[in-house]
């Protein structure tokens, strides 16, 4: 089995981010090639990762349709590393909030463990710079609220800087997800838990987007709330 991270980074108008992000990216270590999803971007960044890739082998480009949410990309970009040779398999924003020079510690991390969740809450800890008081706050009370239903024991659920072995991936059937907003990363951890498999959290500094805007709204928090109801219910009924 090679020992090559493949990184997917879904976009949607990140053009002002996307070659930068690559780099940082590809630069954190030498066994790292990235995968971007772009949903059609209106502003190119499709055509930019396209460009990056004609003249470097460790970056990919999946082209979709249209905008199609956040879980759909994450399983689209899964598949396609499954398809391949790839061994540990993250996933990662493309707005600089997840930094790049952590990838490191997710592998380090991925040898003790099934899984690697960066925790922006670990202990306690809040490690969350220039956001408003109130998108804090409401992520923070999510995660207590996620972790109260569904019982696992993570600090922070819904966060998106991740890494797995391949044979999560291949255990989860990703056709059975139904999240597609921030819950995604709730139901996955939950599925993978359910399977058997071990998972650590690790800290990380989450930082604001500085370039493009933030693509959460009010149906992706809906999804979330009502999602972990559902999975607390699957699990009881023995359908995950």
């Amino acid at each position: 089995m090679s020992d090559a991270v493949l990184v997917v980074i879904p976009t949607y108008n990140e053009k002002e981010n996307a070659r930068s992000i690559v780099a940082a990216a590809l630069a954190a270590d030498q066994r790292v090639h990235v995968l971007i999803v772009d949903d059609n971007s209106p502003d190119g960044t499709g055509d930019i990762a396209a460009e990056m890739g004609r003249v470097d082998s460790r970056i990919h480009l999946l082209r979709r349709p249209g905008k199609m949410g956040l879980g759909t990309a994450y399983r689209d970009g899964f598949r396609w590393a499954l398809q391949r040779d790839y061994a540990l398999i993250m996933e990662m924003d493309a707005d600089f909030s997840h930094d790049p020079a952590q990838i490191p510690k997710f592998i380090e991390a991925a040898q003790r463990a099934d899984f690697v969740l960066g925790s922006r809450y670990l202990d306690g800890n809040v490690t969350v710079v220039d956001w408003p008081m109130s998108r804090l706050m409401l992520s923070y009370f999510a995660n207590v609220y996620a972790r109260w239903v569904t019982g696992m024991k993570l600090w922070d659920a819904t966060g998106g800087f991740k890494c797995f072995h391949r044979r999560v991936l291949e255990a989860i059937d990703l056709d059975a997800v139904r999240s597609n907003g921030y819950a995604f990363q709730i139901e996955m951890s939950f599925r993978a838990f359910r399977k058997g498999f071990h998972g650590v959290e690790i800290p990380i500094v989450f930082t604001d987007r500085t370039h493009g805007t933030s693509k959460m709204h009010g149906g992706i928090v809906r999804e979330a709330v009502f999602m972990v109801w559902r999975l607390r219910w699957w699990a009881l009924m023995g359908r995950l």
